[in-house]
């Protein structure tokens, strides 16, 4: 049964996995034998990378590259495929979010997203897949959101993107599918990471939310989201394609909770 999530011998790309999900997914991914290249824009980011690599006694290829930038991820890539090998998994990680109503937001703000969250997968998948399509085998995973299926105030941008990047999805999937290449997203509820932290501690009001909207009773970790990714990149998956598994505790499936409600009784 391990065999089924063995990486061994493969060439994992995590986009922005320098932190928080993605850091989570390459370690992962290196535990499983897999080589693993992480790219992001900040040198300083890029070292931190590495340090939490060699905390854990694995290896892992660092680049700076932009996922917005055609020219430069052609580079990228190029420099990967000549120093680790060539690309059999894919993880679309890199993203931001602007938390800005709609009335407030300039549309260079709005496109930035957009051009990160949405463009920039279209743009690495785009240059990744011939690779995976000539040798009949390949992982794309894209970071969707719960914000792929539903909306919320000051995050129009990113639920547009979001809601974008579902529907690539199910496109990569109905024109290379047929090449052995298995096309699929996450899409992660509320996960605790320092980016989080503010939200989380200190009884803030938007802590309440997410107790009274997941049933789980808990927020998400990175290893959560990282083990579903995992799946997503072994054999395991391989009848797989299309699909957004939501790694959310439940909230997609609920409505909500009076408060109180899902507390467990002693």
């Amino acid at each position: 049964m391990k065999d089924l999530l063995d990486l061994t011998g493969k060439v994992a790309l995590v986009t922005g996995g320098t932190h928080g999900i993605g850091l989570a997914i390459g370690l992962l991914y290196a535990k499983a034998g897999a080589r693993v290249c992480v790219n992001d824009l900040s040198e300083e980011k890029l070292e931190n990378c590495r340090n939490e690599y060699q905390k854990e006694g694995l290896d892992v290829y660092t680049l700076k590259f932009n996922v917005t930038d055609e020219e430069d991820v052609d580079r990228g890539i190029t420099e990967i495929e000549k120093n680790v090998g060539e690309i059999d998994i894919l993880v679309n990680n890199a993203g931001i979010i602007k938390r800005i109503p709609i009335l407030d937001m300039k549309v260079s703000e709005f496109r930035e997203v957009l051009d990160v969250d949405l463009v920039g997968p279209f743009i690495v998948s785009k240059r990744v897949a011939p690779g995976m399509i000539r040798k009949r085998s390949g992982k794309i995973i894209n970071m969707c959101s719960m914000m792929s299926v539903y909306g919320r105030n000051t995050v129009s941008a990113y639920a547009a993107a979001k809601g974008g990047l579902k529907l690539l999805t199910q496109n990569m999937t109905c024109e290379w599918a047929k090449y052995n290449i298995q096309v699929n997203g996450i899409g992660p509820g509320y996960i605790a990471t320092a980016q989080t932290a503010p939200i989380r501690e200190g009884n803030h009001q938007f802590n309440d939310l997410v107790m009274t909207r997941t049933p789980a009773g808990r927020w998400g970790t990175p290893e959560d989201v990282a083990y579903a990714a995992l799946f997503l990149a072994s054999k395991a998956s391989n009848f797989i394609n299309g699909h957004i598994l939501y790694v959310d505790g439940g909230i997609l499936a609920n409505f909500g909770y009076v408060k109180g409600e899902n507390e467990v009784k002693p």
